[in-house]
């Protein structure tokens, strides 16, 4: 194809990281798409106060339409986007998530695309799973293509036993000309450093990995980022507690402590294969990256080598004492070299713009819309 391929995709926020945990991932996966020859228009509503707290002007690499969050607003942008090559609906939106799975779909024609893509599978799939009655369990079908933001095989697994037509797990990556090393800031200096905003599914898991070992070495500082930890969170006197970080500071975050933890949500540690942007932030900026245990870590980083594996609090307070900073400096170094030479957004791009075209060139034939399943989901 030579002509650039239009994709109109509908999430979160592409200009606002505030409560948008997928804003990393959207970001580095759609300046490489643009880069791969695709004219991206992006949907995000005006919600969640997300406009005031924007961290980034509008792209060069996409074009940014912020609508209202009304069902006018909406119809307008649906309209605007029915002449894409490729329609994307990302889970996760956060308003008229039920009308866009529903609509979406519907934008489908003989020579287009549309596409559902995940940006949190394993709670969509839990979703689906305790509810029958959840109108996305029709509609999967409806969908000529799922991408997932991670999962692996039980994701590819779960959603085909739901009808879809076809799932590729498209991972978080390296976005280098956002995140890499930069000098230490005295505003973010300290032992341990956990970015990540406060969710009912990572709680208990950052009160076992960070708040534990931080109530065991009260003689190191650890550095809390992110928002709504100051709400009845009792923090010992060696946390300090930074609330929100823009992503202007995540590289002076990442390169001021001497390790930065991860810690994956529950859902997703339960189903594994799914680095969360954190991950790749981190080892991009060449911190040295202490994460929870999840299947198919070893997948995108050695532990042992080029990540520290826990399994518990006791793990992250023994291990750190022992840490040196030039041993930290290597670790650090060593992920940040092997995600540049395998799993930068340029490496996902590459993949994306493969299977998209592979799926253009199919439909390219004229296809009758499945109206049994598209009855199915009224």
């Amino acid at each position: 194809m030579t002509a650039k391929v239009t994709l109109a995709m509908f999430g979160s926020s592409l200009v606002s990281a505030y409560w948008n945990g997928a804003a990393t991932y959207y970001r580095g996966m759609i300046r490489a798409l643009d880069r791969c020859g695709f004219d991206v228009t992006f949907y995000e509503p005006d919600a969640f106060d997300r406009q005031q707290h924007r961290d980034m002007p509008d792209p060069s690499w996409a074009k940014v339409v912020i609508y209202p969050a009304t069902p006018d607003g909406l119809q307008s942008v649906l309209e605007q986007a029915r002449d894409a090559d490729i329609v994307v609906k990302a889970s996760g939106v956060g308003v008229f998530d039920e009308e866009l799975e529903a609509e979406v779909p519907r934008l489908r024609r003989a020579s287009n695309l549309t596409v559902f893509w995940d940006v949190d599978a394993p709670a969509t799939l839990q979703r689906m799973r305790a509810d029958a009655s959840d109108p996305f369990r029709s509609r999967v079908p409806n969908y000529d293509l799922v991408l997932t933001y991670g999962g692996g095989p039980p994701v590819v697994d779960e959603y085909s036993n739901f009808g879809a037509r076809r799932c590729v797990p498209i991972y978080n990556a390296l976005d280098p000309t956002t995140h890499h090393p930069v000098q230490p800031d005295p505003r973010f200096s300290g032992a341990l450093g956990f970015l990540g905003n406060r969710l009912p599914d990572r709680e208990a898991r950052v009160r076992e990995f960070f708040l534990k070992p931080a109530a065991l070495l009260r003689d190191k500082k650890f550095l809390l980022g992110g928002s709504g930890w100051d709400r009845n969170v009792a923090l010992t006197d060696n946390v300090d507690y930074v609330g929100h970080v823009y992503t202007r500071d995540h590289n002076a975050f990442n390169c001021s402590t001497l390790a930065v933890l991860n810690i994956n949500r529950d859902s997703m540690a339960q189903v594994g294969y799914s680095p969360p942007t954190r991950v790749f932030e981190a080892a991009g900026a060449g911190a040295c990256l202490i994460c929870d245990a999840w299947q198919g870590l070893e997948q995108f980083l050695e532990p042992g080598k080029e990540v520290v594996r826990v399994e518990s609090g006791e793990d992250v307070a023994a291990i750190l004492p022992a840490l040196t900073p030039g041993e930290a400096r290597r670790m650090g170094e060593r992920a940040r070299r092997h995600l540049l030479s395998e799993h930068t957004y340029e490496h996902r791009a590459i993949e994306v713009k493969k299977l998209l075209v592979e799926q253009l060139s199919r439909r390219a034939v004229p296809a009758r819309y499945d109206e049994e399943v598209h009855r199915a989901a009224l």
